[in-house]
């Protein structure tokens, strides 16, 4: 290939590759997909919620995350289970501390699960062990109506609860999640968090996750309201025990169910977790990148060139004098500043994106090495294969 057609049909490719994004991969840059409104007229009987919390070495961030739970303004009858998975730094202790400073708020039992058996991820089995004591009715209020599964990290708004319930009961939803507003306060939290959920969206667009015969399939593990029926349906937990990207996963076994979900970002639920520096957050995204790449080292490499055709190449073409290029970086700013204004950061973080593609692909990688070495997905002492 001639050096003219090298330099014409790269930056063409990237900039198709952008409009194709722009306009044909659900919209994934738009961040109007919210909870939907709330009828007017609210149930006349409000559905029975056990409310499960797995939680491990959570110490640092309970203290702003469990009160808000609660501390739910829920007319229904709701009680909280946290499921203390292996905790070394008393999380389960300063739990039941918590519930005593807040006497009239919803019930709240801790369970310890115990080590997970062969085969299953500790936070799944965390949640196997609540949700089995929610079914089997133990602390007296019967069978709950649904589920809600939230990380120990997610702090919610009075009303979360709620809304929650009223989005599921109007729109007949088998699971309703919400992707928790990340904290990004620090200069690596600004490079990296929104990019995660920009990337996230771009994988898993949201329209397309909501409708039904859309074969694309996702949810937020941090907060999902799921139907109890649904669950015994979808066998939940157990049907995804090995999971290591648990709330992807989590949707496509509901929706291969027959079950009816909806996916969008949040307004009220927040995480309350802090990534100081980039290390943090490098292990945050390498824990599971080469997991969703099915482990294969096909799928990394053509996720290696793709990423470089379409994040790397507009910028070094643009900087080369290539009006194509330039214009494929300039849809890449442009598709990445809803995100940003989401999350109130400075616009000038987007012409920036190719930067912090650069960073995901190299954590990428490494999430293939450290697979590879035996030490992929790793979480809090415990590496999954």
């Amino acid at each position: 290939m001639s050096t003219l057609t090298w330099t014409t049909a790269v930056p063409l490719a990237s900039l198709a590759a952008w409009v194709w994004l722009l306009l044909g991969q659900g919209f994934f840059w738009r961040t109007d997909v919210r909870m939907p409104p709330a009828p007017a007229e609210e149930p006349a009987v409000w559905p029975s919620v056990t409310v499960v919390v797995p939680a491990r070495d959570e110490a640092e961030v309970l203290p702003v995350s469990l009160p808000s739970l609660l501390t739910q303004d829920y007319p229904g009858r709701a009680e909280v289970l946290l499921v203390d998975d292996g905790s070394t730094d008393g999380t389960g202790r300063l739990a039941r501390t918590l519930a005593e400073r807040t006497p009239d708020g919803l019930p709240l039992t801790v369970l310890s699960a115990g080590e997970p058996e062969p085969g299953w991820t500790g936070k799944l089995w965390a949640l196997r062990c609540g949700i089995a004591h929610a079914r089997a009715g133990r602390t007296g209020g019967g069978v709950p109506e649904f589920l809600l599964l939230t990380d120990a990290d997610i702090a919610h708004g009075p009303d979360s609860l709620r809304r929650l319930v009223r989005g599921a009961l109007a729109g007949r939803l088998d699971l309703v999640s919400q992707m928790a507003r990340l904290r990004v306060r620090t200069g690596w939290e600004r490079m990296i968090v929104p990019a995660f959920v920009y990337f996230f969206s771009q994988l898993y667009p949201f329209r397309w996750v909501n409708r039904p015969a859309a074969r694309t399939a996702a949810a937020a593990g941090g907060c999902a309201l799921l139907r109890t029926g649904t669950a015994v349906r979808a066998r939940l937990p157990d049907s995804i025990r090995d999971a290591v990207i648990d709330d992807v996963t989590l949707g496509r076994a509901v929706k291969r169910a027959g079950g009816r979900i909806w996916l969008g970002l949040a307004d009220s639920v927040t995480s309350v977790r802090p990534y100081e520096g980039l290390g943090p957050l490098w292990r945050m995204v390498s824990r599971s990148a080469y997991a969703q790449l099915l482990n294969n080292p096909l799928l990394l490499a053509g996720t290696v060139l793709g990423l470089a055709l379409v994040y790397l190449v507009p910028p070094v073409w643009a900087c080369a004098g290539s009006p194509v290029g330039g214009a494929a970086w300039l849809l890449m700013t442009l598709t990445y500043l809803p995100i940003l204004r989401y999350y109130g950061q400075p616009l000038w973080l987007a012409p920036v994106l190719p930067v912090t593609a650069a960073l995901y692909l190299a954590m990428t990688v490494d999430s293939a090495v450290q697979h590879y070495r035996g030490r992929g997905a790793a979480w809090k002492g415990r590496t999954y294969r």
